[in-house]
């Protein structure tokens, strides 16, 4: 299996992907191409010890900034990585793609050049949260603001997928994202996605509320992206604070840095939980191959995480199974 990351992409490159990627290599059996400046990347990766024969390199000389239009500059920037390692993903040169830069600029390259499944209106950006019940999937978390009813209906179905496929949760919960549990709460785009959601082959379970999100009431969360990505800015935000505040509370006097010792491992296994570092990127459902998003600030092990998770993607009938439903959902809504 070959993956192909973007190692110009985030704010730790090329060290985040280049570390990450040897230790792929080392330990997941696949074939990493590094996308990025050959010179650059041939530097960092000099002070590895790995096996040449399973990583290599792509040129690609430019650079889309976070400052620029994504979709323009992904049309003007021939040569710029994540359009290269788009246009590698599309001509089959590997098997899924990861990029930790520039968030616009990867949509744009999964829509205009790796293109998007028939049938599916829009692809949806699909993150994993932390939450009381184990890691539940938000989707939309960022991609479209704009959202008509059968947008929300596909994500759901999307969500769905992968969450059994990979996650292996055999019927997974679908909630809606309202402002009430009852049906009849919520904006104009709840109240017409609902009845939809009701015919759709998922387990739908209704509208959820935003404490929802974090007690795992649904094992997938849809939404349009201006929700969703409020839903995953605050979720972080509230990580660092909670994770500081426990913090301070040990480290204020030694008979609190005395109890701290005592609830390490709990501490500990909570820190991982909240942590986006084990849960990779946010794939993009919904597009002809596989591409990964990753965090911009991912250091190596989230890098790594996010390559797993591409690696798991791939090795996963998820695209035909989405095909294949959202062609049931049509043939539904035509009866």
């Amino acid at each position: 299996m070959k993956i192909i990351v973007d190692a110009m992409g985030g704010d730790n490159a090329p060290m985040a992907p280049v570390e990450a990627s040897v230790r792929a290599v080392k330990e997941l059996d696949v074939e990493i191409v590094l996308v990025g400046k050959k010179e650059i990347v041939e530097k960092e990766l000099s002070a590895y010890d790995y096996p040449n024969d399973k990583i290599s390199i792509a040129n690609a000389d430019e650079v889309i900034t976070n400052h620029e239009e994504p979709a323009k500059a992904v049309r003007s920037k021939k040569n710029a990585s994540v359009v290269v390692a788009a246009n590698m993903l599309k001509k089959g040169e590997g098997d899924a793609m990861l990029s930790m830069g520039n968030t616009g600029a990867l949509l744009a390259s999964g829509l205009l050049i790796v293109g998007r499944i028939k049938g599916i209106l829009r692809p949806a950006l699909a993150t994993l949260l932390p939450s009381a019940k184990g890691p539940k999937m938000l989707i939309d978390a960022g991609a479209n603001t704009n959202c008509k009813p059968k947008n929300l209906v596909q994500f759901g179905i999307m969500g769905s997928i992968y969450m059994k496929n990979v996650l292996g949760i055999e019927s997974p919960t679908v909630g809606l994202m309202s402002n009430g549990e009852e049906e009849g709460k919520g904006d104009e785009l709840t109240k017409e996605t609902f009845p939809l959601l009701k015919k759709a082959p998922i387990n739908f379970i209704g509208n959820i509320e935003g404490r929802d999100v974090m007690e795992g009431t649904a094992d997938v969360i849809t939404c349009d992206g201006f929700v969703g990505n409020v839903i995953l800015k605050t979720v972080e935000g509230m990580g660092y604070v909670v994770s500081t505040k426990v913090k301070n509370i040990f480290m204020k006097n030694l008979f609190t840095k005395l109890g701290a010792i005592f609830v390490m491992g709990g501490l500990n296994e909570f820190k991982q939980s909240m942590d986006y570092r084990e849960y990779g990127g946010a794939p993009l459902l919904g597009t002809k191959r596989p591409v990964i998003k990753g965090h911009g600030s991912s250091d190596g092990k989230a890098v790594f995480s996010a390559i797993r998770q591409a690696k798991k993607f791939v090795e996963t009938n998820l695209i035909e199974e989405i095909v294949n439903n959202v062609n049931c959902m049509e043939e539904k809504s035509n009866d």
